[in-house]
């Protein structure tokens, strides 16, 4: 209600078996000015520099977002597209995504690895999920309005991760119209580290048997070979 600010995030550090999960969902800085994607590359790395984590029960869990086996970031990540506005709400109606991710701000920081270097994304096949109409399937700015803020469609809302044994299996958007964005989702498959006990235990037994060797001697009492 404005009282409080709307940008920052969440995070949550969870394990699962013996694998170090965690999810960060944020909300980044806004705007669509040049150098405007450098202040929210700036909001992750305070995110990641601030975020700690600490548990009484677990003395083993991962202190930083980095620390985790496998990461999930997602959320209203707010880059935009640095093209004309005419030109993308052309590219948009003709649905030429393949064209319209090359002018995708996060797109270019993450292949120049000014952020989440090494991070992973699917490939987007779906259209901008901002800015739209109230209620409506109409981009903002379509039909001119006096006094309105021009803004140009953009996939501000994204889903990444990091990690190994990570498969995704969909990303997609929703065409849900409560707000003025489209939600995204995904699937992914997780392989995560599951310890045997039983083989644990035959592994610790044959490493004990190993450190007390046997010597045999033959009839005259010399070491056999």
């Amino acid at each position: 209600m404005g009282y409080m600010g709307n940008k920052g995030s969440v995070s949550v550090s969870m394990t699962l078996f013996q694998s170090r999960l965690c999810f960060v969902c944020s909300h980044l800085t806004s705007g669509q000015k040049d150098g405007a994607e450098h202040r929210r590359n700036s909001n992750v790395y305070e995110i990641i520099r601030r975020t700690s984590f600490s548990s009484v029960l677990d003395t083993d869990q991962p202190q930083t977002i980095p620390a985790h086996d496998q990461i999930f970031w997602f959320g209203d990540l707010n880059y935009r597209l640095n093209m004309l506005d005419a030109d993308v709400r052309r590219l948009v109606a003709e649905k030429r995504w393949n064209e319209l991710i090359d002018y995708d701000q996060l797109r270019k920081e993450l292949c120049s690895g000014h952020v989440f270097d090494g991070w992973n994304e699917g490939t987007i096949d779906f259209p901008p999920t901002y800015k739209y109409e109230m209620d409506s399937d109409i981009y903002v700015g379509e039909v001119p309005r006096e006094g309105e803020k021009k803004r140009s469609p953009a996939w501000c809302d994204r889903i990444l991760w990091s990690g190994k044994g990570i498969k995704q299996l969909c990303y997609q958007r929703a065409d849900i119209r409560f707000s003025d964005h489209r939600p995204v989702s995904s699937m992914f498959v997780v392989d995560v580290e599951v310890l045997d006990h039983r083989k644990l235990q035959r592994a610790l037994n044959v490493s004990t048997a190993a450190v007390h060797p046997v010597t045999f001697f033959d009839e005259n009492g010399e070491i056999e070979f």
